[in-house]
């Protein structure tokens, strides 16, 4: 397995606090199955600044120590960048990565509301031949609300993304429910951890892949790992297995208005 949204890096945000929780995360994404990290600490988002500098050179340095230790998980760098109104910019001045070196691009709105700009960027990302992924958007406010707004940011050429812990209940029924309607509905394209630490927000992902798997069958399943794959090969997703039943029908409405792309 491979999961492209992590803070995994020791030191530099809410993730891991210094080099023993990061061994202990790698450890056990190992006993899980994965074999590659992408780590995406915190970017611009009023606390943290971790530019892609030094991001590639915390996670070299992290790759050499787990070598040492005989952790067999290789890490690769990205970042989780806020909107905000210098990103255009600040990917010219060379202070933003791609997760792992491919043209993919993980944003993240901030969690009461969508950004007015959001289309627009979409489409100067798509200008500049990189592909926005929206990470957790179940855990956006505005999202929770009004699904068919993150339906018209697809539409627009944006992917998204859903953390194992929001299909499991991690964030409460709510979140649970939304996350699996969207789910249900195409609208995610990607599934990964968000792993923070072990003990309060691990990584989940067998567990997740479980649920997915009896919930909505096996072709999604191996459609979202695929899709993880294909973020670190630089590749195009794949076409996405027919929508799984749901009882929502405006979230059928959405899947409908979808369905084209």
């Amino acid at each position: 397995m491979i999961d492209i949204h992590t803070h995994i890096l020791p030191g530099v945000d809410d993730g891991a606090a210094n080099w023993d929780d990061t061994l202990i995360m790698a450890r056990a994404a190992v006993a899980e199955g994965i074999t590659t990290i992408i780590a995406t600490p915190h970017h611009a988002n009023g606390y943290y600044n971790n530019r892609a500098v030094e991001v590639t050179e915390h996670t070299l340095r992290i790759n050499e120590q787990l070598i040492a230790a005989g952790v067999p998980v290789v890490i690769r760098s990205g970042q989780e960048i806020r909107v905000h109104d210098d990103l255009l910019e600040a990917w010219y001045r060379g202070e933003l990565l791609p997760l792992a070196g491919s043209n993919y691009v993980l944003i993240e709105m901030p969690s009461s509301r969508i950004p007015k700009e959001m289309n627009e960027l979409i489409h100067e990302l798509h200008i500049m031949e990189l592909v926005p992924i929206i990470a957790h958007p179940e855990r956006n406010a505005e999202i929770v609300r009004h699904p068919e707004r993150l339906a018209e940011l697809i539409k627009a050429g944006a992917f998204a993304q859903v953390t194992t812990h929001s299909l499991l209940g991690g964030f409460g029924r709510q979140i649970e429910q939304v996350a699996w309607s969207l789910c249900r509905s195409g609208l995610i394209h990607i599934v990964s951890s968000d792993a923070h630490h072990l003990e309060r927000r691990g990584f989940r992902m067998n567990e997740a892949y479980t649920a997915i798997r009896e919930r909505m069958g096996e072709q999604w399943e191996n459609y979202f790992l695929s899709n993880a794959i294909c973020v670190a090969d630089n590749k195009p997703f794949g076409n996405k297995p027919v929508a799984a039943p749901s009882s929502d029908g405006v979230i059928r409405r959405l899947f409908s208005y979808f369905s084209s792309k």
